[in-house]
């Protein structure tokens, strides 16, 4: 017979322990809250009054039940008062000492029955279980912030957890409209070491000058839906906590992803932790607030004010595939005339002829006129030769994804364009200064890579190679805002920014799912719940293609030849297997065949 929880008990009244209190409170149930003092108490109840107060105001709460959520809370600074509590869950600081002792006591006050969690976001559950004499009735319940808002619940079994515990846990979670994840005991869970993983890498490409704060988080957002840039969210979070966070996850995995980033201990020695002090790697208008203001960092605009640009006017489109065509179409929406060629008539108009699908769709949804579509249409000129892109302004190439076949044409554009004209490939993968080499003029040459589908992803890599002219990159960041797209700039490594910050992530994923760490429809429930990520990370490794992942991971380890980046066994057998995503129906999950 499962457990009924009726009385639950809350050891810390910080942001945490405030907001679980709260979802104990509102789903109505009697809650004992213990802080070390009065003034603790204190400020736990403004914590407490200011949320429901903020509810209230939404229109998510009456008064009167706010009033009753409050009723049910009782504040103490004596650890014994739990003594009648069915489950007690500690949410003080991340200090293992000091949480460790406190379960001790916990375990000395409570009834022999009670349940004790633990709201640690990184620290061993079993570390603590073993400081009672009810190992098996401890487990990990890790709430994330802000606890009344946010879905997920992480809960961590240990190896002598008993699994009735764990299943009473897991029904009681879903009864306060959480959704329960259950996790083995390792440093990060699933969210977190997920997480900061992605964090630490950003952190360490942004102390490398690989590109700017603005840029990394601009990336994430537009590149891949993200609701925050991985800078702004370290600031979020707090630089000191994530710094401990990584060490805690480093010292249990060795895992140099995870070793934090230097520039994170010496924000978090200066004082510079985030909005919580006004300073991380943004500065905000005071301490604790989200407006960003201007600083030493900030850009003044796009480019500087004495960088010379080079007018564009007509633009040539080398390929006819998906992204070649939405470029095309960006391109002629925009007001420039494209000269598109293929290597065949049919392929160019095949290529137009979806343009023109692509226009109607907008037609008839109201996003544009008739006479727009027309005069769109009508900058666009087809071919089959490639000597016809000699007067044009810039070249974008975007043919398949091999290397000889891109030096090849440009070798040829090197020899047809004029001088002065800038050529640009949309590689997602391939190094942009292969590319240069195979011309007499790689000051000319930059790294244009859009994302698909290339009418409605606002974001574009701007890639510059050791011999791009910054006159080149400053034209193509012009050009990307004239188009009405976000531009970001970025050196010439395997990824980039979005691919390099991504698929690790994604890979790291796949580690975990093989390690029977957690199942995948949990781990995309975590960052899709805990994150606010769009989709899960197997979700969209299906949709992306685990072919294509593969290859990009297989890139990215090629470069920078680091352990963790080594693509994962699952990864590369569901791709021998031919499970490729989507695609083919089969991937991490089945799908309908098409």
């Amino acid at each position: 017979m499962a457990r009924e929880f009726r009385t639950v008990g809350v050891v810390g009244l910080g942001t945490m322990g405030a907001g679980i209190v709260e979802v104990f409170a509102r789903n109505g149930l009697r809650v004992i809250a213990v802080e070390i003092d009065d003034e603790a108490v204190q400020r736990g109840r403004e914590h407490l009054k200011t949320s429901t107060g903020r509810a209230v105001g939404r229109g998510k709460l009456t008064q009167e039940d706010a009033d009753a959520l409050l009723g049910r809370i009782t504040t103490t600074i004596t650890l014994s008062d739990l003594g009648d509590a069915d489950l007690v869950i500690e949410a003080v600081p991340e200090h293992i000492h000091l949480k460790a002792a406190l379960f001790a006591e916990l375990d000395r006050v409570c009834r022999p029955d009670a349940i004790l969690a633990s709201n640690t976001s990184s620290l061993s559950i079993t570390e603590l279980a073993v400081r009672t004499g009810r190992p098996g009735k401890v487990i990990g319940m890790h709430f994330f912030n802000p606890a009344p808002v946010q879905k997920l619940v992480e809960l961590v079994r240990t190896v002598v957890t008993e699994h009735d515990v764990v299943d009473d846990v897991k029904a009681f979670a879903a009864t306060l409209d959480k959704v329960p994840v259950v996790i083995g005991d390792r440093a990060g869970f699933i969210a977190n070491a997920l997480l900061f993983g992605y964090l630490n890498h950003a952190a360490r490409m942004y102390e490398a000058h690989y590109a700017s704060r603005e840029d990394l988080d601009a990336a994430m957002r537009y590149g891949c839906g993200y609701p925050m840039g991985p800078l702004a969210l370290l600031d979020l979070i707090g630089v000191d906590t994530s710094y401990e966070i990584l060490d805690t996850m480093y010292r249990e995995s060795r895992n140099l992803m995870h070793a934090p980033a230097p520039v994170l201990r010496q924000m978090s020695t200066a004082g510079l932790l985030g909005r919580k002090t006004g300073r991380g790697f943004y500065t905000y208008a005071k301490p604790h607030s989200s407006e960003v203001v201007p600083d030493a960092l900030t850009p003044s605009g796009t480019v500087a004010p004495d960088t010379a640009v080079r007018d564009v006017q007509r633009v040539g489109v080398v390929g006819t595939g998906t992204m070649a065509t939405g470029i095309v179409e960006v391109f002629a929406r925009a007001g420039f005339d494209v000269i598109v060629r293929g290597r065949s008539q049919s392929k160019v108009d095949g290529s137009v002829g979806g343009i023109r699908k692509s226009l109607d769709k907008a037609v008839v949804r109201g996003r544009i006129t008739e006479d727009d579509r027309d005069a769109t249409l009508a900058r666009i000129t087809g071919t089959i030769h490639l000597e016809d892109l000699a007067d044009v302004d810039l070249v974008v190439e975007a043919i398949a994804e091999e290397l000889d076949v891109k030096r090849a044409v440009f070798g040829a554009l090197d020899e047809i364009c004029k001088p002065g004209a800038i050529l640009a490939t949309t590689t997602s993968s391939l190094p942009v200064v292969e590319c240069a080499g195979a011309t007499s003029r790689p000051q000319d040459v930059v790294g244009l890579h859009f994302f698909n589908p290339a009418p409605q992803m606002k974001l574009v890599e701007v890639v510059s190679t050791i011999t791009t002219d910054p006159e080149v990159a400053a034209s193509a960041r012009v050009l990307c805002e004239r188009l009405g797209k976000v531009p970001v700039s970025c050196g010439d490594r395997a990824g980039f920014i979005v691919n390099a910050l991504l698929f690790p992530y994604l890979n790291d994923a796949v580690k975990m799912l093989e390690a029977h760490y957690a199942t995948a429809d949990d781990i995309d429930a975590a960052m899709k719940t805990g994150c606010a990520l769009p989709m899960g990370p197997f979700e969209l490794l299906d949709v992306v293609g685990l072919d294509v992942s593969l290859a990009i991971q297989r890139s990215l380890y090629q470069e920078f030849r680091l352990s963790g980046l080594a693509p994962a066994p699952l990864l590369e057998h569901l791709v021998t297997a031919g499970r490729l995503g989507r695609k083919t129906s089969h991937g991490f999950r089945d799908y309908a065949a098409r």
